[in-house]
């Protein structure tokens, strides 16, 4: 009745949410629910509603959702052992996983496994993917499997059932990453804290050796000429209250004198400050004179510490470095 009483009222419900047996079951007693009176639908609606007011906590209805509230919260490895477990108890179609598997991912199943299996998942993938998966594969491989469509009209139900459950216990679930940030991203932070001179060096090589790698560990570092790419102007004054007055001027002062990039840096954070604290700032660095290479480095490493850690309390977002031209 309540279910009706919505439904007729215009209200949308999230009945697919249910099991297909609780669905089906709910359409049957909605097929046998004849006229129902004024007082009755009354009396439903009351108890109803008496219920709704004593539930005090809604849990998850089912694994998939259990795993989307606790996503962050365990391993990527528990939430994959959790997944297969589920799905060999409740005998769950395999095949979804296998079949989300990039091309690239789907590669290694059409090299080591037989023709026949290969021929039963080109069947199986949307025809766009497929497609491209044939591309990867060697001609002779490619022909071998094609050929071996056409005994695949033959095979069961249970059979291909059986299929995906050896290849998404094999190749459907990927291995949980030993480390939670990408390769570059790792380098480019050791190299951020890295001197100058070894940091170009190493980048120097890297081009040479892989460039493609190398370019994406050039965009996660973040040195402090590059503060007017990484950072915006109104979010100067923001991070600078979290420098060291005596780091600040260093670097700056240090920054002017070298020219160049780092020279545009210093110009950049001094106006996005307030004036009366430029002013104050470039006396300071005038007073100080000459700076050591190595405290220079040292103080502009600090203002890019800060700057980083006020972006990772989510106090300001720094932008995406821009790609090195061709």
């Amino acid at each position: 009745m309540v279910v009706q009483l919505a439904l007729s009222g215009g209200r949308p419900l999230p009945l697919d949410r249910l099991s297909e047996e609780a669905q089906i079951a709910l359409a049957r007693e909605l097929a046998t629910l004849n006229l129902v009176d004024q007082a009755t639908l009354d009396d439903v609606a009351a108890e109803f509603a008496a219920e709704l007011a004593g539930v005090a906590l809604s849990a998850p209805s089912s694994l998939d959702a259990a795993l989307k509230l606790l996503e962050g919260h365990i391993s990527p490895a528990a939430a994959a052992a959790l997944r297969d477990e589920h799905d060999r108890a409740t005998g769950a179609d395999p095949w979804p996983r296998v079949l989300a598997l990039d091309p690239e991912d789907l590669r290694p199943i059409m090299d080591s496994e037989s023709v026949e299996v290969c021929a039963v998942v080109l069947s199986k993938l949307p025809v766009a993917k497929a497609a491209q998966l044939l591309g990867l594969l060697p001609g002779e491989r490619a022909r071998r499997i094609t050929y071996a469509i056409s005994r695949t009209q033959a095979v069961s139900p249970a059979a291909v059932h059986r299929i995906g459950a050896a290849l998404a216990e094999t190749y459907g679930r990927a291995p949980a990453p030993a480390f939670a940030d990408k390769a570059g991203r790792r380098l480019g932070a050791i190299l951020n804290s890295s001197p100058a001179a070894t940091r170009e060096e190493l980048l120097a090589y890297l081009r040479d050796e892989d460039p493609a790698f190398a370019e994406e560990v050039r965009r996660a570092i973040f040195t402090f000429r590059d503060l007017p790419q990484r950072v915006a102007v109104q979010d100067i004054a923001k991070v600078i209250r979290l420098v060291d007055p005596a780091d600040l001027a260093t670097a700056l002062g240090a920054a002017i004198a070298s020219g160049g990039a780092l020279e545009a840096a210093a110009e950049f954070i001094l106006a996005g400050i307030s004036q009366r604290m430029a002013t104050a700032l470039r006396e300071e660095m005038a007073e100080r004179g000459t700076v050591p290479a190595e405290a220079a480095e040292t103080a502009q490493g600090r203002v890019i510490a800060a700057i980083r850690a006020a972006a990772d309390a989510g106090e300001i977002e720094l932008r995406t470095a821009p790609e090195t031209p061709p």
